[in-house]
């Protein structure tokens, strides 16, 4: 210490003695400046903070060499998010998202870009994907107002005015319910009719004799068209219930009957065919009794009218009863307001378009009315009479053919007169969305059934497996399906259960009703799978035909025609294009080619018996063969059919025989009586007292267990 004392002062004394020689040896920056009395101790300072800044700099390279913490991708993710959505929104595609759920409780074999998937699980895809998760805000959603048109209030009694009475015939198909129209109103539909069997709702006005105005509805009698008899009883004011006298009350008699107990519409019982030798008018009276029908003659209130519609006998009482009835109803209308009415028949005219056929109910129809029918809407081009005639208008009760809209409505809907274009349009797309809207819950309620027990499946396949580690657990669970995942749902092949797609194209849209709901009572699926790939109206043409081809389907029209390109087309794709005018006919075929999917049955028939008396053994070159004695008790054995040993109640062997002998010659058959030996294929113990019975197989065709009803 004492040495470095010294060497300070003497360098002190140094410097204020000769700076300027002192330069000569240091450099500039070496000396501080003589500011103050202590110079030294400045640069001793500068000195200290040099080498602190020395030891920070190292501390920032150390910083250096630390990563940067990485930033995760931020996903928004909301309530109900299918996989597509959750795929999108995080940049990823479908095969991720399943890869990701993969070794959970989901069911990962049935999801499909628009399956939704519940919150856990979108947190858990996200999770894995190494990214982080955030909801998304949620937009408070506007409840839509209610678009829809409704009917009218009722109206004030003072603006009624007496209607002509909408009167269904009804009855058992050919009782003669068109042939009564007919005389009705001179004319010949019968002619008009395949197999003289309505087969549409006809509507007709008739005035009679007495200037009375009725306007007819003809319903189908036959089993197929229900839908069309429930619709007409729906529209009518009266029903008059056709009952053949020499056939009595048949099945589609009770069902019109049932339709009008449910309509609460007052009947009147036409006893038709009364001409005929052996017509019995008491007898339907009194059995119509079973079915709570009681005629006036048995203390009802029912009237009983015995007509012959083909002579025209006794048709003024008929419709003197009828205008009796209506007389007493007080059948009145508003013939001013918006139209309302009921829809009961629809079809495509080549020329016209779409064609419905309505009944007026309420208001008066005028060409430029706008209307508005379930989710199709017109501008009236158009209206004719049953005829075939322009009308410039229709009031209550009138049966009038609507042309003009734009798209086919359907039968059954209820027909209400909109102020525009603009609001058909808004009632249109409300009853679409409100459709759509039920169609979700409809589906949503499917998902989540169908995740429940999945989920308690997958609950029940981990319970085997508690015991377990969960990495021996997690093994076993991989053996056990890594093999599930191997093919996609469109790799995988079709399967062999025998199916039939078909295509049905009607002429109106009452008729593809009727054959959808005959279609609908199929109950054979296990045998044959019955699948409607497409229905619609209108001739068949060449989209139809692709599409059976694609489907390697059928085509089934009725009352409907094929272009000859069509026919080339379907000849040339083996597409079978079934067309009918008689619904029973159609339904007919339907069944045979059901029946020609279904294998064959295979039936046994019993050719011969023999019983083995006897067993012996025959050396044949170097070897020994079993030979059984046997004496044939029943039919024949033939060599070239099947064998079949029984022993007691077992059956032993079955197979083919090697040899067959009758003393030493070698036959094919042996007859009844008759003694033989044989020996069998493979080496099979035969004891004596066994029964050999010789048989042959057959194929029979399988007819298919449907019963339309029919």
């Amino acid at each position: 210490m004492n040495v470095m004392s010294s060497v300070m002062r003497g360098g002190r004394c140094l410097i204020h003695a000769d700076p300027a020689l002192l330069s000569r040896f240091l450099s500039p920056h070496f000396l501080c400046p003589a500011q103050g009395s202590t110079p030294l101790l400045t640069c001793q300072h500068t000195r200290r903070y040099a080498s602190q800044q020395v030891r920070g700099l190292k501390k920032d390279q150390k910083n250096q060499k630390v990563k940067p913490k990485v930033e995760k991708q931020e996903v928004e993710i909301r309530q109900r998010m299918t996989v597509a959505a959750l795929a999108d929104a995080m940049n990823k595609d479908f095969d991720h998202v399943v890869e990701a759920l993969l070794n959970t409780s989901v069911d990962v074999d049935s999801l499909d870009p628009g399956s939704v998937l519940e919150e856990r699980w979108i947190k858990e895809v996200v999770t894995r994907s190494g990214m982080k998760f955030r909801w998304a805000k949620l937009s408070e959603s506007k409840e839509r107002p209610n678009r829809d048109a409704f009917r009218r209030p009722p109206a004030d009694p003072s603006n009624l005015v007496p209607r002509p009475p909408v009167v269904t015939i009804m009855g058992h198909v050919d009782h003669g319910k068109t042939t009564l129209l007919d005389s009705l109103r001179k004319s010949q539909i019968v002619a008009t009719e395949a197999g003289g069997i309505t087969q549409h709702i006809g509507a007709f006005l008739v005035q009679l004799p007495t200037g009375e105005k009725i306007t007819f509805l003809d319903t189908p009698g036959h089993a197929a068209f229900s839908a069309m008899r429930a619709r007409g009883a729906n529209a009518t004011d009266i029903i008059i219930l056709v009952v053949a006298a020499d056939d009595g009350i048949m099945n589609q008699t009770v069902e019109s009957i049932q339709h009008a107990r449910r309509a609460k519409v007052p009947m009147i019982v036409a006893v038709n065919k009364c001409d005929k030798p052996q017509a019995d008018p008491d007898t339907v009276k009194q059995a119509l009794l079973a079915h709570d029908v009681v005629c006036e003659e048995f203390g009802g209130d029912i009237q009983a009218i015995h007509i012959s519609a083909l002579k025209g006998d006794n048709l003024l009482a008929l419709t003197e009863a009828t205008v009796a009835l209506a007389e007493v109803l007080e059948l009145k209308a508003e013939p001013s307001g918006p139209v309302e009415g009921l829809i009961i028949e629809s079809r495509t005219d080549k020329g016209k378009g779409p064609v419905t056929t309505a009944i007026v109910q309420r208001g008066t129809l005028k060409r430029g009315c706008v209307l508005v029918a379930g989710k199709s809407w017109a501008k009236v081009r158009f209206l004719f009479d049953e005829n075939g005639r322009t009308v410039m208008e229709a009031g209550p009760s009138s049966a009038v053919q609507v042309v003009g809209w734009k798209e086919l409505p359907s039968a059954g809907e209820v027909l209400l007169e909109v102020e525009s274009e603009q609001r058909a349009r808004e009632v249109v797309d409300w009853r679409s969305y409100q459709e759509e809207q039920q169609k979700l819950e409809e589906e949503q309620s499917v998902i989540e059934l169908k995740q429940k027990l999945h989920l308690e499946e997958y609950k029940k396949e981990r319970e085997g497996l508690a015991h377990l580690s969960w990495r021996r657990r997690k093994s076993v669970l991989y053996q056990a399906n890594k093999t599930k995942f191997s093919m996609r749902p469109s790799e995988r092949t079709q399967r062999d259960h025998p199916n039939l797609p078909v295509i049905i194209k009607g002429d109106v849209d009452g008729s593809v009703e009727a054959i959808l709901n005959v279609v609908d009572s199929y109950d054979a699926q296990q045998q044959c799978e019955l699948e409607v790939v497409h229905f619609g109206i209108g001739d068949v043409s060449e989209n139809d035909v692709n599409m059976a081809d694609t489907f390697a389907g059928s085509i089934y029209g009725f009352n409907v025609g094929a272009s000859s390109s069509v026919q080339q087309l379907a000849s040339k794709r083996g597409v079978p294009l079934r067309l009918h005018t008689v619904i029973y006919k159609l339904i007919d075929e339907l069944k045979e080619e059901l029946s020609s999917k279904l294998p064959p049955l295979i039936s046994e028939n019993v050719i011969g018996e023999a019983t083995v008396l006897a067993m012996f053994e025959v050396t044949v070159g170097k070897k020994k063969v079993p030979v059984a004695g046997c004496r044939v008790q029943k039919g024949q054995l033939d060599r070239r059919l099947k064998f079949r040993m029984i022993r007691g109640r077992d059956i032993i062997w079955e197979g083919s025989l090697v040899t067959l002998k009758h003393h030493k010659d070698d036959v094919n058959t042996v007859r009844t009586g008759m003694d033989c030996g044989l020996s069998i294929d493979g080496d099979i113990d035969v004891r004596t007292g066994d029964v050999i019975v010789c048989f042959e197989k057959l194929d029979s065709p399988q007819v298919t267990s449907w019963d339309p009803g029919f």
